[in-house]
């Protein structure tokens, strides 16, 4: 018998078996097909993940109960927290004025100044020294009156801030001591860390507040006016039903 003259996968056509002399006129009936081959689908491309970080974009956010649903801020779960005891603290708070400011000397005429018109712009009222206190006023005196009659205490904590407790000895740190002595203070860090202020004071530092690395001043602002205000709201409403 002769050699087959077919290639591996066999004759290319019947007329090529055919003239096989191995092949010809055997295995009547077969047909050859060329194999058909399904390549192996490519692996889908990795979708890209976000970062979960604290920076990253899909970062964890709250809304807060007193926050209205159309509110131009965020909330992280601490923040909420954070705010929550002072919150619960200023519900029983009828007072004059929505916020005490607490700030250094040397904050009056430029940071403390600009925190106190992002305050009101919001509609908060704010016990601030340099608008609040009149010349002949006993400085000490109206200190002390701002200090009960304001729902809360915010401390705009900046460097300037930070020296001034560090000495011990300025109306700031006395003012200070009062708000630490309730679960009605914030503290606002303004161009400083948290790591910096637990250097100066441990105990203001264990105070959850709010910071302008993580969002404006302004965004913040927003954040105290919807925690006092939207207050204020159901304040009135519960007076006019009682």
């Amino acid at each position: 018998m002769g050699m087959c003259t077919a290639p591996v996968q066999g004759h290319r056509s019947a007329a090529a078996r055919a003239a096989c002399p191995a092949c010809g006129g055997s295995y009547r009936g077969y047909s050859y097909s060329r194999p058909s081959y399904t390549p192996s689908p490519r692996p889908a491309a990795a979708t890209p993940t976000r970062s979960s970080s604290s920076g990253g974009s899909s970062s964890k956010k709250a809304r807060p109960s007193w926050s209205p649903a159309n509110s131009s801020v965020s909330y992280t779960p601490k923040e909420v927290r954070d705010l929550a005891p002072v919150r619960r603290q200023a519900v029983s708070r009828t007072q004059d004025h929505d916020v005490f400011l607490c700030h250094a000397w040397g904050d009056r005429k430029e940071d403390a100044k600009e925190f106190y018109d992002l305050l009101t712009e919001q509609g908060v009222s704010v016990w601030f020294s340099e608008v609040t206190l009149r010349l002949g006023t006993d400085m000490r005196a109206a200190i002390d009156k701002g200090l009960r009659t304001s729902r809360i205490g915010i401390v705009l904590v900046t460097p300037a801030m930070l020296e001034r407790l560090l000495g011990d000895k300025s109306v700031a740190s006395s003012e200070l001591s009062a708000l630490l002595r309730r679960d009605l203070i914030i503290p606002v860090l303004h161009n400083v860390s948290f790591e910096q202020l637990d250097n100066v004071s441990p105990l203001l530092a264990t105070r959850g507040g709010l910071s302008t690395a993580e969002e404006p001043l302004r965004d913040v602002s927003v954040k105290i006016a919807e925690l006092v205000t939207e207050l204020a709201d159901e304040m009135a409403d519960e007076l006019s039903m009682a």
